[in-house]
């Protein structure tokens, strides 16, 4: 069976129309006699966007009782029984609630790709993963709720919903956003110009990136040309190799390509040697290189060194990438004959090395 075609609608806030924009798109391929249906979709109580769900068939939310509140969530097995040829499912970064078959909603909508079904959703460009630590600084707040860079990659297409700076925020101060009693504490906190201007420069370079990739892969695939494949190499120092996975991971979408992390666990990091704090975060950075699209790759050795010759040369790795060393660079590469070897093997093999700040 076919997979089914991913559309995702990318805005640089909330509030500048991707609802909006998604249900349109469903009345337009209703009136073109498409078997369309409407799986999902949160109008915020914004009246012109509610007006739109009027004539579109919907699939009815699963019903779901937690900690004593009754919550809607997306019914996937009703849409997998239905069959429609298109589901529209909004909320992509949403987090499903515990005990549901997936832990978050981009899983679900793979399972319906996977069912031959074709997906139109909708994010904000704060929930894409490999980001996060922009918007964070941007915003001086972080993300909980996000969407791994491979959902962007499996997309048959991105489009990017934008509006100038001006425009959001007289649709919030109209009330278009949110309720008038929020608009002030809004404009206040998240709706400053500068901020909506930086999210929107990240929007439309992450649409113009994915535009890019397509139409590279898409001239270069049937050429004899050597495809990039990544590899990261990381420590169980925490934001060092939190920070490698993500901009591995970016460089990896950037240029649609494979990509891998490898962790060596010399003796001196033997799980009875460092603290349970540090082995939870190892976990959790080997979770989210995976939920990234990497392959994890985890080896005991006392030499790092001869692992990373040896997984570049079996992967047929064209990239490393490491992080800075702890002590001077220049230090290193004299002191260290198997360092200087890796530079060696690497420069012979055609490898290149980034070195991370």
């Amino acid at each position: 069976m076919p997979v089914g075609k991913l559309k995702i609608y990318i805005g640089m806030s909330a509030g500048v129309g991707k609802t909006y924009r998604m249900l349109q798109e469903a009345h337009e391929l209703l009136r073109k006699n498409v078997n369309v249906k409407v799986g999902y979709v949160e109008t915020h109580n914004r009246k012109e966007t509610h007006a739109l769900i009027a004539g579109l068939p919907l699939i009815p939310r699963r019903q779901v009782f937690y900690k004593g509140k009754q919550l809607d969530e997306l019914d996937v097995q009703a849409i997998l029984l239905l069959h429609p040829e298109v589901v529209v499912v909004d909320e992509l970064a949403h987090t499903n609630i515990p005990g549901s078959k997936n832990e978050k909603r981009w899983q679900d909508v793979i399972d319906i790709l996977d069912a031959g079904i074709d997906v139109i959703t909708a994010v904000n460009i704060q929930h894409i993963e490999s980001i996060n630590e922009d918007v964070k600084q941007i915003t001086g707040v972080e993300v909980k709720e996000r969407v791994p860079d491979k959902l962007l990659q499996l997309a048959d297409e991105v489009v990017n919903i934008d509006l100038t700076a001006q425009e959001l925020i007289t649709r919030l101060q109209e009330g278009k956003i949110y309720d008038h009693n929020n608009v002030q504490q809004a404009l206040t906190n998240f709706f400053q110009p500068e901020k909506i201007l930086q999210l929107r420069e990240l929007a439309l370079k992450e649409v113009a990136g994915q535009v890019e990739r397509k139409v590279d892969y898409t001239v270069t695939k049937n050429k004899a040309w050597q495809h990039e494949i990544f590899l990261a190499c990381i420590s169980s120092r925490h934001e060092t190799a939190q920070r490698i996975i993500r901009k591995t991971g970016r460089l990896a979408s950037y240029y649609n390509a494979d990509w891998f992390v490898l962790y060596v666990q010399t003796p001196s990091e033997e799980l009875d040697k460092i603290p349970l704090a540090a082995q939870r975060h190892l976990i959790n950075n080997l979770k989210l290189a995976t939920e990234l699209g990497a392959e994890v790759l985890q080896v005991k050795s006392k030499s790092i060194a001869n692992e990373i010759i040896n997984v570049a040369i079996d992967k047929k790795i064209t990239t490393i990438c490491i992080g800075k060393p702890h002590l001077n660079l220049f230090q290193v590469i004299l002191k260290t004959n198997l360092f200087n070897q890796l530079l060696k093997t690497l420069s012979e093999k055609d490898i290149d090395i980034i070195i991370l700040s």
